[in-house]
This record gives C-alpha cells, sequence and structure tokens, in this order.
C-alpha cells in the first residue's frame, strides 16, 4: 500500500484535493478553488521565471481592479499584481541569499540612483504620514511595479530577444482592449459621453485608457520599419498601430494627443542631434516668458469657450479653455489642492498616497466645479509632478524631476552612441513612448495604475540597458 502511494502520490494529491475541496465548497468556502492556480504559478516563478514576467506583461491590459467589480473596495487587479508580489518576493528572496542577482551596471547607473533615492523618501515620509496604513500600502504596490518591471526585467532584457516580446505581447492585448472599445463605441455613434466609459471593465476611465494607447505608438511606428522583421510581422505591427491609433482618435483623450506632439518634439530635437543642455535652455526661456507674460496669457485661454464635445475640432480647441471647460476647471482645482496641501507641510507632505483622502478641505469655494467631489472619488492630483509635492514635500516632486531629467539626459547622450538600424529603433521607440508619458503626467498620473507602470518600467530598464551597452571606452581614470 505505501510503495503504492509513492508511486501514485500525484493522483493521489488530486484525489485528496478533490475531496477537500468538495467539502468545502458544500461549507461555501470557494478559495480553495485557487490552489491549483497557486502552484502553477509557484512552479513557473521557480521554473520559467522569464515566462511568467512575459505572461504579466500581456494580461496587464486585460487585467481587472477588483474595485470595478465592487468586490469588498480591494484595489487591486488581478492576476497582474498578485503574481508580481510573488516575484518581488522571489527576487528579495535570491536578493537576500545570492549575489549576482543584479548587474553592477544597473545598480551604478544614474536612473537606478534617481529611482532608489525617489523609494527612499517615500519610506521616511510614511513615518510623518497622516495615514501610515494607506502610505505603506502605496510604498508596497510601488515596490512590486519597480522590483518585477525594473530589476526583474533587467534580467529578462539581457536576451534583447525578450524586448521585443515585451512590447509585442503588450500591444497584442492592448490592441484587443482597444478593438473590443471600438466597437462597443460604435454603437453608441462615437459620441463623446460614451467614450468616458466603453473601455470598462478593462481601464477605470478614458484618459487612463488614452494615455497608455499613446505610450504604445512610438514603439509601433518603429516597428513597422524595424531592420529584421519580416514583411508579416511589419505588417502585423502597421494592423496594432491602425488599430491602437483609433482607439486612441476615439477615446477623446485630449492629454494623450498632446503627450504625442511632445514626443514627436523630442524625436525632432534627437535627430537634429540638439545637446541637453541647449534643449534645457529653450524649456527655461520658454516658462521664463510664460511667468512673465502669465496674466496676458490667462486672459487670452479665459477668451476659449469651446468645450469639449463629438465635433473633434472643437475638442481639440478645448484643450485651452479654462473658463467654462468642467474637466479643465477641476485639473486647475486639484492642482491648487496640492499646492495649499504643499504650504501647510512642505517637508514631508500628508503621506505616499493619501492626495485623496486628504485634498477635500484644500479646495477653494471659487476653485470648485459641477464635478467636484469630496468623497475620494477620482480624487488624485492629476499630476505626476504635484502629486508627489503634496504627498511627500518638495523632495517627493523634486526627486521624481530629477528621476525624468537624468532619464532624458541619459538618453540624450546616449543616442548617437547607439548603432542605427534594429538597436537604434527599439531604443527610440522605449524612449519616445517614456516621453508621452513624462508629458502626459503633466496633467495626469496613472503610476499607481500597473496598466501605465509596466510599460513606464519596462521602458526605462530598456532606455538603462542601451545606455550601458554603448557606454564609451573607460580611458584612464575618466568616468562615462
Amino acid at each position: 500500500m505505501v510503495q503504492a502511494l509513492r508511486n501514485n502520490w500525484i493522483a493521489a494529491a488530486c484525489l485528496l484535493f478533490i475531496v477537500v475541496n468538495t467539502v468545502a465548497i458544500a461549507r461555501e468556502f470557494y478559495w480553495l478553488n485557487l490552489l491549483p492556480a497557486a502552484l502553477v504559478v509557484l512552479w513557473a516563478m521557480v521554473s520559467s521565471l522569464d515566462r511568467l514576467l512575459l505572461f504579466i506583461v500581456f494580461a496587464t491590459p486585460l487585467s481587472i481592479n477588483l474595485e470595478q467589480l465592487d468586490l469588498g473596495g480591494v484595489g487591486i487587479a488581478l492576476p497582474t499584481e498578485p503574481l508580481m508580489v510573488g516575484v518581488m518576493l522571489l527576487f528579495l528572496l535570491k536578493l537576500a541569499v545570492e549575489r549576482d542577482v543584479l548587474d553592477p551596471a544597473v545598480v551604478r547607473h544614474p536612473v537606478t540612483a534617481a529611482l532608489g533615492a525617489q523609494l527612499l523618501w517615500m519610506a521616511v515620509c510614511i513615518i510623518p504620514s497622516e495615514m501610515p496604513v494607506v502610505s505603506l500600502k502605496y510604498l508596497t504596490a510601488r515596490l512590486w511595479f519597480v522590483c518585477t518591471m525594473y530589476f526583474v526585467a533587467s534580467r529578462l532584457f539581457e536576451d534583447q530577444r525578450n524586448m521585443h516580446r515585451f512590447f509585442w505581447v503588450f500591444c497584442i492585448s492592448l490592441a484587443g482592449v482597444a478593438t473590443y472599445t471600438v466597437v462597443r463605441h460604435a454603437g453608441y455613434h462615437f459620441e463623446q459621453d460614451p467614450a468616458h466609459w466603453v473601455m470598462e471593465p478593462f481601464f477605470k476611465d478614458h484618459t487612463s485608457y488614452g494615455a497608455v494607447l499613446a505610450f504604445m505608438v512610438p514603439m509601433l511606428v518603429g516597428a513597422v520599419g524595424m531592420p529584421g522583421y519580416s514583411r508579416t510581422r511589419r505588417g502585423l505591427a502597421l494592423v496594432l498601430l491602425l488599430l491602437i491609433s483609433a482607439g486612441l482618435i476615439f477615446s477623446y483623450t485630449r492629454a494623450a494627443w498632446v503627450s504625442l506632439v511632445g514626443a514627436i518634439g523630442m524625436f525632432i530635437a534627437m535627430k537634429l542631434r540638439i545637446r541637453p543642455w541647449m534643449l534645457a535652455s529653450v524649456l527655461l526661456l520658454g516658462g521664463g516668458l510664460y511667468l512673465a507674460n502669465k496674466d496676458q496669457i490667462t486672459i487670452a485661454l479665459e477668451r476659449n469657450r469651446d468645450e469639449s464635445s463629438d465635433d473633434m475640432a472643437e475638442h481639440v480647441s478645448s484643450i485651452g479653455n479654462i473658463s467654462s471647460d468642467a474637466s479643465n476647471l477641476e485639473r486647475i482645482n486639484r492642482w491648487n489642492s496640492a499646492m495649499r496641501m504643499f504650504e501647510e507641510r512642505p517637508v514631508f507632505g500628508w503621506g505616499p498616497g493619501t492626495y485623496m483622502f486628504q485634498y477635500a478641505p484644500f479646495q477653494a469655494a471659487e476653485d470648485r466645479t459641477i464635478i467636484s467631489t469630496n468623497f475620494g472619488l477620482n480624487g488624485n492630483a492629476h499630476s505626476e509632478y504635484l502629486g508627489p509635492l503634496a504627498e511627500q514635500g518638495v523632495l517627493g516632486m523634486v526627486l521624481m524631476v530629477v528621476l525624468v531629467l537624468v532619464t532624458c539626459y541619459r538618453a540624450m547622450v546616449a543616442y548617437p552612441r547607439i548603432t542605427d538600424g534594429e538597436d537604434r529603433r527599439l531604443f527610440m521607440g522605449a524612449f519616445l513612448g517614456l516621453v508621452t508619458y513624462y508629458v502626459h503626467g503633466v496633467l495626469n498620473n496613472y503610476l499607481d495604475l500597473d496598466k501605465a507602470s509596466v510599460p513606464f518600467w519596462g521602458f526605462t530598464i530598456m532606455v538603462v540597458l542601451f545606455d550601458i551597452r554603448y557606454a564609451p571606452p573607460r580611458t584612464g581614470n575618466a568616468v562615462s
């Protein structure tokens, strides 16, 4: 009998699970059904982590947040975030027992240093946080995004074919969501109001949906003419580009459209080999001119009465409407609230992730709009830069800006060194995708969502790895 069990232990274990699970279901305990899936994931983490990581990337556009299903208000996306938690724990375990988990060049890279400083300051800000539990959860979520899609992905991308696989699986999945959304939207004659929710349940609103679609456009443009790709693969890239572009157009997301203009501007600057200091000087000059003529510019914008609508031309024109467009006015309300929160707590802020729970009292009566809320609904700061300012003080915003500037600087310096062809197209697709988000981040913030965090950190580590690979040779004591 014992020998028979030894020879057939798998069948015996399965039979035992069926019996136990049947009893559990009869007692209305259903969570045991997840055990087989959990065991498969555990096996994948141990034996095939690269495939598991690519599966997470593929599943990201299709993931569904439990909050949208009204399941106890749990803000976690399935199946991606539980999988990333498991990958993060495995990464931290290996980091504790092995020395060669990370490439030393990645650890020493300036982008990694900026990222590490940002995470460290988030941890410090938990201590004086107004809501320490919320802040701890926020930092933990950021850690599983960074550990999985930056540090673990740095090893995955040592095989450059996985960089291609990363964006292909994400784009194929995202194109599926775009097709679903466009077809559903067609049933409402592509009107603007349905554009706010037809992407559900995969995206919570049209702005995050548009941001992620814009993120993929530069990479797909590069893939259409990628050296080394077959005609079939280029044709598939063109089909995906058309689907995602259609989704972007009918998303009615003005910030996403603006972000593509920013990416085009950066592309031109890099093609013209404009030096980083020259570009920075132009931006600073533009900022100075705006401040010097702020009143006149504001008066001119207030004359714009075009509001967001089904008419595409009028919808584009409404970008500058700060007199009657409720969406624009509410964004200004959130920004002003963030500034008032910063003024009250300028050093440590109110705590990572706490803005939506704390900003209501900081809304001025003159800023409130017909869509303002005091209940934490849709309550982020609408800025990837002002959000940290309110939540983590002045250093929080500075570190976010530093992360963006360091990445841009290293990318612009690396670009002339990268071999023209496949490497350069892949690099530019990743970097320009990031630029769309940097621009979009002025108007919205989505790095707490898996949909945006997965491509953001994945593309960031791609830029870092190309910078390392094409670093100039060291001579003597010179540092590249």
